[in-house]
């Protein structure tokens, strides 16, 4: 009998435990600290005696004193006293002296008496800071908030917690970069990565080559949105000067966040070619470019005052920025003025550079390039970041690898004992969209990065072993602008992705949840709402998850939101209200249908959410590929091509499958003999992404799955220069057939066609919706 008590004691004690530890609490902010223990207690209540306390003579916590209490007064309108005595009634203590391996790292106590903020040093010290604050903004009251008891042991999982923010395609003010520091520090992100140069405009002032921003930080016009030569008429300009670096920089040191500079090379420099075209291959006739994308003009790499511009520019800027890394970019640089020119060429032969089975010589002569640069800067005590390209041709002896085409240019580093920062495009790329339906969305250079997504991302992949995984330093977002010509639809952009990304960067995978996350987000929003930051709401809108059930030939569709306020639908196509049907479980469709729901209350209704669903012979059959889309452009996979959805003019939203380097080849089994006279499918071709599509479209049918039958042969010209994105149907008809399997075949493009800036890579091929009548 005993033994039974003692279990059942110890099942008790484990359930209250669990109970205890996945209960909601009020410090579970964003991100989510890694220990949180509340303790049974009177809580500490704020009130116009509380004070804040810091060491005698501790400037940096002096100034964290200064911000908490700026945080106090906006979250609860009660200004604290500041004292660098010590007290010992309702107080917040700030201290820098907390025992822990992770120099970010603090501890978080309050009793009824004190909250203490002890980091492990004062950067760590702010972080507690950040947390408090947060809990203050969410709080329910307002002028007489009470903590509970806590005990909190918090760090961040990696040391380098990065943003991006380009101000060369578009300028952005000093105010507002300030603010976006701001919200960097809000998220715990460490790291500001400013691109400062690019085709589009140099923003930085350089003493001794004045004309970079008399002329370089000047276009006469922009591109109008996607068009291909509509321009708005209108300059656009503007830089920093060396006073204004200095202000900002210090700006984000007081608020722990270290400033890496890029001076984008050899590539993304006609602003400084049309400032000094001495420095490019041809020698005249550069602008500062007008419009996006690649310009095949780049540094003349063979002239030997090329590098003296270069060492001075960075001459200039190493006592501007104290970080010790500093970003040359090294991405997207074509080499076809290089195969051109008669200097690259002569250094070409002068350094012995000959083409291998891996990399060209032009290849080699950027990785010269980048390593000449990097000598300099490490002679200056700084160490460079370079973008995966400079892989390309031998990585620098010493380069910190940013990985953005891929996870592959990471792994490729540290596995050569490099160290890499995540950045791929398909996770953190901000500029991307993040809500499915583009219509509702703002313009977008495309693609699609929802919040899940972003959340979803794992910085360290698992085919690095332990010691290569030490290599992976952190991870960062990068927010392109090209096609955000305000401030405020950038904030609009990066939030509340970034919310996501800091909990990737800040907690431990296996605390990760993503509907828990949700519920936290949905309660930090009004964190933005009290700090005017401009944010998307989609996660307060519907959307929606949907799985196949091939064996009942039936769709399974559940809607979802992070709102309170109930979802209205209706699938008769007509705009859903507060009358229509509501949600309450899921829904299975059949047939051909339009799905419009919406989030509606008395008060309120937030956009509405729209699905068409078109049904024909292959749609919810089976489909067997005979190559796998790349897992990037995976999604549902095969059931991809049957869900009754048609893809749009956003590639990467999960209507289309992508491959690389394969040819595309399917098999579907309409699970009888039918009578087939015509197979459809999609393609879409994006020159500018690498995406070209196909060189054949065939169609074979069968009775049995084994023996097939050519019924249809057409060959599918190559994307052109200047042609836009497109979706191209792909549509065979023929004489009336009976059948039970379709095999779609079409073969790629294997190579990117010579004008493109990246000729001879492999291309992609992306499919979609097979149509069957």
């Amino acid at each position: 009998m005993k033994k039974y008590m003692v279990c059942f004691i110890l099942i008790f004690l484990f359930c209250s435990v669990s109970a205890q530890n996945s209960k909601p609490t009020i410090y579970s902010i964003i991100p989510l600290p890694q220990h949180i223990n509340e303790v049974a207690g009177k809580p500490f209540v704020f009130s116009s005696t509380t004070k804040i306390s810091f060491p005698k003579n501790d400037k940096n916590l002096e100034q964290i004193a200064v911000f908490l209490s700026e945080y106090i007064q906006i979250a609860t309108g009660i200004k604290v006293q500041i004292t660098d005595s010590p007290s010992s009634k309702n107080t917040i203590e700030l201290q820098s002296n907390f025992k822990n391996k992770n120099g970010e790292a603090y501890k978080f106590t309050v009793d009824n008496n004190k909250i203490s903020i002890n980091g492990a040093s004062s950067g760590g010290t702010f972080y507690g800071v950040q947390l408090l604050r947060k809990v203050l903004m969410i709080s329910n009251e307002k002028f007489q908030i009470k903590l509970p008891q806590v005990e909190i042991v918090d760090y961040p999982r990696f040391g380098y917690r990065g943003m991006m923010l380009d101000v060369a395609r578009h300028f952005a003010p000093i105010d507002f970069v300030k603010k976006f520091i701001d919200i960097l520090a809000l998220h715990n992100i460490n790291t500001f990565h400013w691109h400062l140069t690019d085709d589009q405009g140099w923003r930085i002032e350089i003493k001794k080559y004045p004309k970079l921003t008399e002329i370089g930080s000047k276009r006469s016009e922009t591109i109008i949105g996607k068009s291909k030569n509509e321009y708005d008429g209108k300059p656009h300009g503007g830089f920093y000067t060396q006073n204004e670096i200095k202000e900002i920089v210090e700006y984000a040191q007081k608020r722990y966040i270290n400033v890496i500079p890029e001076i984008d090379l050899p590539g993304h420099m006609m602003a400084a070619l049309a400032s000094y075209p001495e420095l490019g291959c041809a020698g005249k006739d550069y602008e500062v470019r007008k419009k996006w994308g690649v310009s095949d003009d780049v540094l003349c790499v063979g002239n030997e005052n090329t590098f003296k511009f270069l060492e001075s520019v960075f001459e200039e800027l190493v006592p501007l920025f104290p970080s010790k890394y500093f970003h040359i970019g090294g991405d997207e640089c074509p080499k076809k003025s290089w195969k051109n020119c008669p200097k690259c060429q002569s250094k070409i032969l002068e350094l012995g550079l000959k083409r291998d089975g891996k990399h060209t010589a032009e290849e080699k002569l950027q990785s010269y390039c980048i390593g000449r640069v990097e000598k300099f800067l490490n002679s200056k005590g700084k160490k460079i970041i370079g973008w995966d390209e400079i892989l390309e041709g031998g990585i620098a002896p010493n380069a910190t690898i940013m990985s953005w085409r891929s996870f592959q240019g990471g792994i490729e580093a540290a596995k050569q004992g490099h160290d890499a920062i995540m950045t791929p495009s398909s996770h953190v790329y901000f500029d991307h969209y993040q809500g499915k339906d583009t219509n509702l969305e703002p313009l977008a250079i495309g693609g699609y990065t929802s919040l899940e997504r972003v959340y979803s991302f794992e910085p360290i992949p698992e085919v690095l072993n332990s010691e290569e995984r030490k290599h992976i330093i952190g991870a960062q977002a990068n927010v392109w602008r090209e096609y955000m010509p305000t401030t405020d639809y950038v904030e609009y952009m990066i939030l509340p992705r970034l919310a996501a990304l800091s909990e990737v960067l800040w907690t431990e995978p296996e605390k990760k949840n993503y509907p828990i996350f949700l519920n936290r987000l949905a309660n930090f929003l009004p964190v933005y709402d009290e700090l005017k930051f401009n944010y998307a709401k989609n996660i307060l809108e519907v959307s929606s998850h949907y799985t196949i059930d091939t064996e009942n030939s039936r769709l399974i569709l559940d809607l979802k939101t992070s709102s309170k306020n109930p979802i209205y639908y209706t699938l008769d196509g007509s705009v859903p209200t507060i009358n229509s049907e509501k949600y309450k479980e899921n829904i299975s469709i059949k047939k051909s249908v339009t799905v419009k729901a919406a989030v509606i209350s008395e008060k309120q209704k937030n956009k509405v959410f729209e699905q068409s669903f078109e049904f024909n012979k292959a749609t919810l059959k089976p489909v067997v590929l005979k190559n796998q889309p790349v897992e990037r452009y995976r999604f549902n996979g095969a059931n991809t091509l049957v869900d009754g959805r048609i893809g749009t003019m956003v590639f990467s939203t999960g209507d289309w499958i992508g491959l690389f380097n394969e040819n595309f080849e399917a098999v579907v089994d309409l699970k009888s003999i039918q009578e087939v006279t015509k197979v459809s499918v999609n393609t879409f071709i994006s020159p500018n992404d690498w995406i070209f599509g196909p060189k054949q479209f065939i169609i074979f049918l069968s009775d049995d799955g084994l023996n097939f039958t050519q019924v249809y042969n057409k060959d599918i010209e190559m994307a052109m220069q200047g042609d836009n994105a497109k979706i191209l149907n792909l549509k065979a008809n023929f004489v009336s057939q009976n059948a039970r399997y379709i095999k779609i075949v079409a073969p790629i493009n294997e190579k990117i066609p010579q004008w493109h800036y990246a000729a001879g890579k492999p291309t992609f091929l992306f499919v979609d919706e097979i149509v069957v009548n």
